[in-house]
């Protein structure tokens, strides 16, 4: 890794403070506030890109393909520095695993104890994580991050949750004839069942109201 491409140490500790806040405070009564606000103070420059905006245009060839790839390892090689950083500033073990899905990086942390309290409850901490690793990646290339964080396989695990949650739905809509609306998610999460609804056939879903409280409705085929 070049050294242009590494995020100060005393940026990392500062960061490391802001999410060992985010982790005692999330156990709180408003600690899904709290962590929104530590957030908002530390990527005030980072905006989540929508899930179901249309993928970037494809290259004209091979090597941009290539190129973009290479992109991704590398920013999943300035993220998995940066966390590495990190969880030695908050005396958390792990081990730091790196790939690339799609056109997003992927990096995974797992093996460790109480990893759980770097997830918090309904995953606040491990978005606040994520948010400082994309501004700890831009800060690094100059170009904005998609990169997905994961910790103790909890993305991993709710995604599985989520396509079952999808797929249950559209069953019961499909054999009621009933609409359906879930439970407000983020854009990730309504992507995910949106995919596993499109696998039924006979049901169609559609997301409806304002963020936070946007939800997925399912609907069946007249």
């Amino acid at each position: 890794m070049n050294a242009e491409a590494q995020v100060p140490q005393d940026e990392v500790v500062a960061e490391a403070e802001a999410v060992e806040t985010a982790a005692v405070v999330v156990d709180d009564e408003d600690g899904a506030q709290a962590v929104a606000e530590v957030v908002d103070a530390e990527t005030t420059e980072v905006v989540e890109e929508p899930v179901d905006d249309a993928a970037d245009e494809d290259g004209d060839d091979a090597d941009d393909d290539g190129d973009e790839e290479d992109e991704l390892i590398e920013e999943g090689e300035i993220a998995g520095d940066y966390l590495e950083q990190l969880l030695d500033v908050l005396d958390f073990d792990g081990d730091i695993d790196l790939d690339v899905d799609g056109d997003r990086a992927i990096v995974s942390i797992d093996g460790g104890k109480d990893l759980s309290k770097l997830v918090g409850r309904r995953g606040e901490v491990l978005d606040a994580l994520q948010e400082l690793t994309r501004l700890a990646v831009q800060q690094a290339t100059g170009e904005r991050s998609r990169l997905m964080l994961d910790i103790a396989r909890w993305r991993a695990g709710r995604r599985e949750r989520l396509v079952g949650l999808g797929t249950e739905v559209a069953q019961r809509v499909l054999a009621s004839g009933e609409r359906e609306a879930l439970e407000p998610m983020t854009p990730f999460e309504r992507k995910i069942v949106h995919d596993a609804v499109a696998a039924v056939d006979g049901v169609v879903s559609k997301s409806e109201g304002a963020e936070p409280k946007r939800r997925v409705v399912v609907i069946k085929v007249p």
